[in-house]
């Protein structure tokens, strides 16, 4: 049997190096590669992985989300170093400089909706954005459209009918309908890039199904639930987790999108490891799930996204990926 071969953006850290140990520990003839950004955590990655499964074949390629030139020699990289990849996980992500209201913190806290407030961020969450040296939003290239222009250069390993290839987003619980706009969908107005980004992975993961499912690449979204990584950290001054903590453990009784460990955030991108394609809904959002007795599971939910939406977000992004790469050829 042909050896899988599996790419995972963001891998060096949190939820992606989880998932990697993970799919390693399943499967140690897995061809994994780590896709990140900064080469030196990525090497301190691959060793710590090759410690435990040392028979493994594991590989680094520099691909920073951020930085369509990066992404574009990634993809260069890749198309000389495979003949196809099955599993596409696109996990980089980030949420910069995020802010927080206290007072609204605190109001809600002891409120109804408490759990709805630590689990989705909502009414909460702000984050300050700037542009690349690309021109774009930065939350928006990174959690988007870096990745959508790293699948369009794959396209040759990516689709194959003969056995179709895996796209796999990691979205978030904080992705709001109410957050994006298809006039904005860079969200240059707004204060929410990190939500919005979030619902626009929604969106665009229906439309690669619409548009790609008859030439054998298929497209899913997770949501690793409430997980502490160095983003959430970012969130709250460290005392003040410590401080919660205890409360979230108890919330987890009740709801089970507390997933808290990157091990427990990274169960729904590891169960579409192996899953029928044709079996899965592509209006469905995998949910890591871990119950009260620190059981993992895994629950599809129905998105908030039309199809209508999605196409309108899908020609907007070829449009804008002609319009970047233009810029980047010398003499444009």
């Amino acid at each position: 049997m042909q050896r899988k071969v599996v790419v995972v953006t963001g891998a060096n850290s949190g939820i992606g190096l989880a998932l990697c140990e993970r799919l390693l520990s399943q499967d140690d003839q897995t061809r994994l590669c780590l896709a990140c950004r900064n080469l030196q955590r990525a090497e301190v990655a691959r060793s710590a992985l090759l410690s435990s499964h040392p028979s493994s074949d594991v590989s680094i390629v520099q691909i920073d989300v951020g930085n369509l030139k990066s992404v574009i020699r990634g993809a260069k990289t890749l198309l000389q170093r495979y003949e196809r990849i099955d599993y596409l996980y696109l996990n980089a992500g980030i949420m910069p400089d995020p802010q927080i209201s206290i007072k609204a913190f605190i109001k809600g806290l002891f409120s109804r909706r408490a759990i709805s407030m630590f689990a989705t961020g909502e009414g909460l969450l702000t984050q300050k954005d700037r542009l690349t040296e690309d021109g774009l939003q930065e939350v928006f290239e990174t959690n988007v459209f870096g990745h959508f222009v790293l699948i369009k250069d794959l396209e040759p390993l990516l689709c194959h009918m003969d056995s179709p290839s895996h796209l796999i987003w990691t979205s978030s619980s904080n992705a709001r309908r109410s957050a994006f706009s298809l006039v904005d969908y860079q969200h240059r107005q707004g204060q929410e890039s990190y939500s919005s980004s979030k619902y626009a992975t929604d969106l665009l993961s229906v439309a690669l199904n619409r548009h790609y499912n008859k030439e054998g690449m298929y497209s899913s979204v997770v949501c690793p639930g409430l997980v502490m990584t160095n983003l959430t950290y970012g969130i709250l001054p460290s005392f003040f987790w410590k401080l919660i903590m205890p409360i979230m453990w108890l919330i987890r009784v009740v709801t089970n999108s507390f997933t808290i460990s990157p091990y427990n955030g990274a169960e729904a991108l590891l169960w579409l490891f192996g899953q029928r394609l044709e079996s899965l809904n592509p209006l469905a959002k995998y949910h890591s799930s871990t119950s009260g007795l620190g059981n993992n599971y895994v629950k599809p939910i129905k998105m908030d996204v039309d199809a209508e939406s999605s196409d309108l977000f899908y020609e907007k992004l070829l449009e804008l990926e002609k319009q970047v790469r233009k810029k980047m050829i010398p003499g444009n």
